[in-house]
């Protein structure tokens, strides 16, 4: 491809979404949620210079960010240079007509250990403490704040809007 074919390409849905007929926000904000908390899976990509690691993990939704405790891996090879993320939730794929999907940029922080929002996040994950304590490596516990979402539901069309909706989400301070 050339270098017009590729732009031409990454610019498809942004041309098509000026024209889409979008969903009032605080509609698509309830829907996006009904299906965050439907699911409890993700893959989650992080990446830093030639380095990209997606890797599949148990999510929990809570105050409006993604919460997942992970023992380790590749994955914080990217999170340690860089804390842009994304991730993204998906139905199996069963025909054209009937696509569901949710992908999400954002910004990642660790959680210091046994902080007070790390106990928060594990008691409403039902972990006991005294299990991580016992752990005999210190389980690490990433927070997700989204800053865009866009989700993908064919069921959409049957209420009027187009089956692509974004979400822009502001910076909290």
């Amino acid at each position: 491809m050339t270098h017009e074919e590729y732009k031409a390409a990454a610019n498809h849905w942004i041309e098509k979404d000026a024209d889409a007929k979008k969903m009032p926000v605080e509609q698509l904000w309830i829907a996006i949620e009904k299906y965050i908390l439907a699911n409890n899976t993700c893959a989650f990509a992080t990446g830093s210079g030639d380095f990209i690691r997606c890797t599949p993990i148990e999510y929990a939704w809570h105050d409006g960010a993604f919460w997942m405790f992970s023992e380790g891996g590749q994955k914080f090879v990217g999170l340690e240079k860089n804390k842009n993320v994304c991730l993204a939730i998906y139905d199996k794929y069963d025909g054209f007509g009937r696509l569901k999907g949710l992908q999400v940029t954002g910004s990642a922080e660790m959680v210091e250990p046994f902080s007070e929002e790390y106990i928060d996040a594990a008691k409403w994950k039902k972990i006991p403490i005294d299990a991580l304590k016992k752990l005999p490596f210190t389980m690490n516990l990433i927070k997700i704040m989204p800053r865009k979402m866009e989700f993908l539901n064919s069921e959409l069309k049957e209420e009027g809007y187009d089956s692509r909706q974004g979400l822009i989400i502001p910076p909290i301070y």
